[in-house]
């Protein structure tokens, strides 16, 4: 036996495993970034019965459903990142993810309507892209799952932004800039809907292509 010195000799110390044969440990279940996904589905109806105190007419209350709604949001945008930089993706971060963004804007715009201070118009609109693009995930999730786009991006980060400043006890002055963020946020998330519905569409044809 060869030794190296400075090296005590003995049986060589088991690397890494690699190559075709190497066994990858599966991604734990129970994970920060799941727990945090987790979270933001248990603030959601938190922050419903907040907004609703006193009808939603104490500022105080108000703040304090703000920070409820601005507390989950960050947990989406921390999630992510974690499960892509920690190597923490899971099959069910990837459907409860979307699942709990889409229940933490879908409990502000319906709690914001039911209480008139949004049209149900906006709200409707919203809700059924957001409820489409859940359905085409669903549809095409063995197939692949679909990037986020920037302008899907674009798009939460306008629904935020505009549902955040509607959920603030704002002066009465602001009320017009807020209703044109929202109307932007909604322009973006139907065009971005449309967008995931063609992508989703090609991945299918892609798909069924190469089984044939």
């Amino acid at each position: 036996m060869v030794t190296t010195p400075g090296r005590p000799a003995g049986p060589a110390s088991p690397g890494p495993a690699t190559g075709p044969g190497a066994v990858v440990a599966p991604v734990p279940l129970v994970n920060v970034a799941n727990g945090l996904t987790v979270v933001r589905l248990v603030l959601v109806p938190v922050f419903l019965v907040v907004l609703f105190v006193d009808s939603g007419q104490s500022p105080v209350w108000r703040w304090a459903a703000f920070a409820v709604f601005a507390i989950a949001s960050l947990t989406d945008t921390f999630d992510g990142d974690l499960a892509r930089r920690w190597g923490l993706v899971t099959d069910f971060g990837k459907i409860a993810d979307p699942i709990a963004d889409k229940a933490l804007t879908g409990a502000a715009l319906v709690g914001l309507s039911m209480l008139g201070e949004l049209a149900w118009w906006i709200t409707l609109t919203i809700a059924a892209r957001e409820l489409g693009v859940t359905l085409l995930r669903f549809w095409v999730l063995r197939h692949g799952v679909i990037p986020a786009s920037r302008g899907g991006k674009i798009k939460t980060a306008l629904q935020t932004l505009a549902l955040g400043l509607a959920i603030m006890p704002l002066p009465y002055f602001f009320r017009p800039g807020v209703g044109v963020l929202m109307v932007a946020a909604v322009v973006v998330t139907v065009v971005t809907g449309a967008d995931y519905l063609v992508r989703a569409l090609r991945l299918r044809a892609r798909a069924r292509a190469t089984a044939a």
